[in-house]
């Protein structure tokens, strides 16, 4: 989901920011917990997810963790791709848990395309390289960190802390997040979860601008594409040829937009960024925003808008892509059969059905036939952003990086929090990683976390996981 690093990061990424707490004083062995993980192969090819869990596990033991608060889980079909859920008792019992959620797993990553070994943990220009730095590993590392800080310092929270570390978020064999919703509900029963999707961006200079919570996210919808055809020899073509008629579809399917849908998420989102843009210059923009919040309907703005930036598109509508082809069956024979995945990140409330009808009308062609896949996980559904949500986030967040916009977003991706929802756990994707206009090659090559990035993120998420877990009501 990859433009050049922005340069001014590497700067800022050395910068502390006012109000921030100077770095713990076991950030060492923070950062060998990091390293231990990120050199733990979770690739579903080649690695264990359960291997990792066990080694948070260790860390958590070693800091006084007993068997009772520990659960290692996993299926016999799939034994590495185990998961843990790891409790710190709350001194409220009638005060409802709250969940961190995190996964083990990453996408694959092939040594001979990185620049450097992706299982090895390497610092160079400010910056942690390697598979996971940010996906999801940060994450994973800095809640079994917070935890084993927790037990150190004696705290003891008001509400009890969960912490679920699973597998199969990237895609595979076995999902831990549904297998939990759906076989051990009451081990992650939650008032809330904490997940990713979250993360401050930075402006066209590299300066931090935005926090983003997410508020929602699309659903994960491959469609199937035949065309089947008698064929034929290739000496004596005829136009009605499978590949042909593939290749009109997938034309009209470029040149096709979603219409545009305003919910609560992503018209804040919006309202916001207008006010960003007209305070840095960007007029012609946050007028286009400003008109575009006005009526949905005016397409010139929506058009300046949605073209803006990729992200900006893409939480603004359903969208549809041809990722793969497969077609013909010998070089010298007309195609007897031509086919296309397109896959479609459908708008919360739109339905695989209703998505399915209007691809059907925007090709218009009855050769083509067109078949929704099964669903990877339920539908996904938006979590409701109330105060109790938003304010410590706003108050730390003020409090760490002086002037920064909160705002929530409807993310285009698809996490483990739809499992969650779907079993009626509210989830928000919230972090305070600097990430640039390529998410930081996120699920790319070198893909990378900014080094004091990374540590305030763990100050950060170290002190609201203590605000929401003290927090009355």
């Amino acid at each position: 989901m990859r433009l050049p690093v922005i340069p001014l990061l590497l700067a800022l990424l050395s910068i502390q920011p006012a109000g921030a707490q100077a770095p713990s004083p076991d950030l060492a062995a923070f950062r060998a917990l990091f390293k231990e993980l990120v050199e733990t192969n979770t690739a579903q090819s080649t690695g264990s997810c359960s291997l990792a869990a066990q080694r948070m596990a260790a860390h958590l033991k070693a800091a006084g963790y007993q068997g009772r608060d520990l659960t290692m889980f996993s299926v016999p079909e799939y034994p590495k791709d185990g998961g843990l859920v790891a409790v710190l008792p709350g001194s409220d019992k009638t005060a409802k848990a709250m969940l961190l959620l995190a996964h083990l797993d990453v996408v694959e990553a092939k040594r001979a395309d990185w620049q450097q070994d992706p299982f090895t943990l390497t610092e160079q220009d400010g910056k942690f390289v390697g598979r996971g730095t940010t996906d999801d590993k940060t994450q994973v590392a800095i809640w079994v960190d917070s935890l084993v800080r927790f037990r150190h310092e004696g705290y003891r929270p008001r509400r009890t802390i969960k912490m679920a570390l699973t597998c199969g978020e990237e895609g595979g064999r076995f999902n831990g997040a549904k297998w939990l919703s759906e076989n051990r509900r009451t081990l992650i029963d939650a008032a809330f979860a904490l997940n990713e999707g979250g993360f401050i961006t930075l402006d066209a200079q590299g300066r931090p601008t935005t926090l983003v919570l997410e508020a929602g996210e699309k659903t994960y919808q491959d469609i199937q594409l035949d065309v089947t055809n008698p064929g034929g020899h290739s000496s004596r073509p005829v136009k009605d040829n499978a590949i042909y008629h593939l290749a009109h579809a997938l034309d009209k399917l470029q040149a096709y937009d979603f219409p545009i849908q305003l919910v609560d998420a992503n018209r804040a989102y919006f309202s916001g960024m207008a006010g960003q843009m007209a305070r840095t210059g960007q007029a012609e923009l946050a007028a286009a925003i400003t008109a575009m919040l006005v009526d949905p309907a005016d397409l010139a703005a929506v058009a300046t808008v949605a073209g803006h930036d990729p992200t900006w598109n893409a939480t603004l509508r359903t969208t549809c892509v041809a990722t793969l082809l497969e077609a013909g069956h010998a070089a010298n024979a007309l195609p007897q059969h031509a086919s296309a995945n397109v896959n479609c990140r459908m708008f919360p409330g739109d339905t695989a059905e209703a998505v399915l009808a209007q691809l059907g009308r925007v090709i218009d062609d009855p050769l083509v036939h067109l078949t929704a896949l099964a669903l990877g996980g339920p539908v996904a559904k938006a979590s409701p952003l109330t105060e109790a949500v938003v304010g410590p986030v706003r108050s730390l967040a003020s409090e760490m990086w002086p002037g920064i916009d909160i705002l929530p977003i409807l993310q285009p991706y698809a996490t483990d929090g739809r499992f969650l929802t779907a079993a009626g756990i509210p989830t928000y994707g919230i972090d305070a990683s600097l990430v640039d206009r390529n998410l930081n090659n996120m699920h790319g090559l070198n893909e990378f976390a900014g080094v004091q990035s990374l540590y305030r993120d763990r100050e950060f998420l170290y002190r609201l996981i203590k605000a929401y877990a003290d927090a009355p009501g």
